[in-house]
């Protein structure tokens, strides 16, 4: 197995104190049911899921209870340590370019981006290798990213994000950097947190480098690796995508 480069593994890890209260808000349960609804319609209403970049594992125990089996694979040892493992969902550290299960599952899940932060050729391409390798003859490929033509038509700018919870105070400043020869952005969070209890207040820096693809980049991946696409849709609405459209979800189906 070639070597990849591993500056993911410790991209999230000072994040990851305050990853699950930064998508407090984010709507884990609705986004489960949509790709429930997405395997169901592609005939698969039980079995076996891996799920590549599975974070503190919302998605994946949330699937475990609508009867599926999830194994997540996460890049960082600290979200993997924040993770509550149940029936049905287990999750181990790994980098998702080079993990090999020994085995294949009925799909393969890649949600929240997890295909947008393979920022290089090489990385990108192991991903679909590894999703190929882990799928029999019919097996799914379902992941989301950030869509190039709503990139280039809205264009990122900074944000601010403030949440306030019983005993934290959290700001987030996210600035973006535009490469657009690379197809990339550079999201620049600053992160100030101030603990209500004891007083005492934080700030750290993380920089999240982004890919962004387009239909034809993600369809020329897949015919490389034995995928035909079958799906593509706005992430979670299923609206058709668009210039509109941030977050496109995709699914591939193995030759």
């Amino acid at each position: 197995m070639a070597e990849f480069p591993t500056e993911q593994a410790g991209m999230f890890d000072a994040y990851a104190a305050y990853y699950d209260l930064l998508y407090h808000g984010k709507d884990y349960v609705g986004e489960a049911a949509y790709i429930r609804a997405v395997l169901l319609r592609n005939g698969l209403a039980e079995g076996e899921l891996l799920e590549f970049g599975s974070g503190t594992g919302k998605h994946g125990r949330l699937l475990a209870e609508m009867g599926y089996r999830v194994h997540g694979v996460e890049i960082s040892a600290k979200m993997v340590a924040q993770s509550h493992q149940t029936k049905g969902f287990k999750c181990q550290q790994g980098d998702i370019c080079a993990i090999q299960m020994g085995r294949t599952y009925d799909a393969v899940l890649s949600l929240f981006h997890v295909v947008s932060y393979q920022t290089t050729n090489v990385r990108i391409q192991a991903v679909f290798a590894r999703a190929a390798e882990h799928l029999s003859a019919g097996g799914l490929f379902v992941f989301d990213f950030w869509y190039s033509p709503a990139v280039y038509s809205q264009r990122p700018a900074v944000r601010v994000k403030r949440m306030a919870y019983e005993q934290v105070d959290i700001i987030r400043i996210a600035e973006p950097v535009i490469y657009p020869n690379e197809n990339q952005v550079e999201v620049n969070y600053t992160i100030y947190a101030h603990d209500l209890v004891t007083g005492t207040a934080q700030t750290f820096t993380e920089t999240h480098p982004m890919r962004h693809f387009s239909l034809p980049e993600i369809d020329l991946l897949a015919e490389t690796h034995g995928f035909h696409r079958i799906e593509a849709e706005e992430f979670l609405t299923g609206n058709p995508a668009g210039e509109g459209t941030w977050g496109v979800c995709v699914t591939l189906k193995r030759n």
